[in-house]
């Protein structure tokens, strides 16, 4: 009985080589994972309420800028705007999505644009779009990030 047991341990500690395998370290794993995650795409575009019943990620994404652009043009549609500025048809406005869900737009105007008084109409906007819906951010891996992108708005001329 003796034997048997001798023979089995020296059985078990000579296969145990068989089964020691270099485990990554933890600086390795992470180096991994980091060249997985492509950086220069989110993994869920920022949404706002009516679109959250979609679940294509293009889908959604086109409804976010689509509705997006719908509710800035409804609120600057019968504006002062258009008044104090008739030529301007257009507006880039550059709209960012902080991690904690709020909003900031500014107004991006052309390079020959010294005619406006950009303080009247970025005050103007930002009266206009104060009380915008709430949207959520954009998240990476699960993490709320800040997004930024342009939006054009065409101002009504009707």
């Amino acid at each position: 009985m003796k034997k048997a047991v001798v023979a089995l341990s020296l059985l078990l500690l000579g296969s145990c080589q068989y089964f020691d395998k270099k485990v990554p370290s933890e600086e390795e794993l992470l180096q991994k994972r980091r060249a997985e995650i492509n950086m220069d795409e989110v993994s869920s575009y920022p949404s706002i309420g009516e679109c959250d019943s979609v679940m294509d990620k293009e889908q959604k994404k086109e409804c976010f800028f689509s509705s997006m652009t719908r509710l800035v043009q409804e609120r600057l549609d019968a504006d002062t705007l258009l008044l104090l500025y008739p030529e301007i048809d257009t507006i880039q406005l550059k709209v960012t999505i902080f991690p904690d869900a709020t909003l900031a737009f500014e107004t991006e105007f052309p390079k020959d644009s010294v005619g406006y008084d950009r303080t009247k109409i970025d005050s103007l906007l930002r009266s206009r779009l104060s009380d915008f819906p709430a949207v959520e951010p954009a998240s990476k891996e699960g993490i709320p990030v800040k997004s930024q992108f342009i939006l054009p708005v065409i101002i009504n001329v009707e």
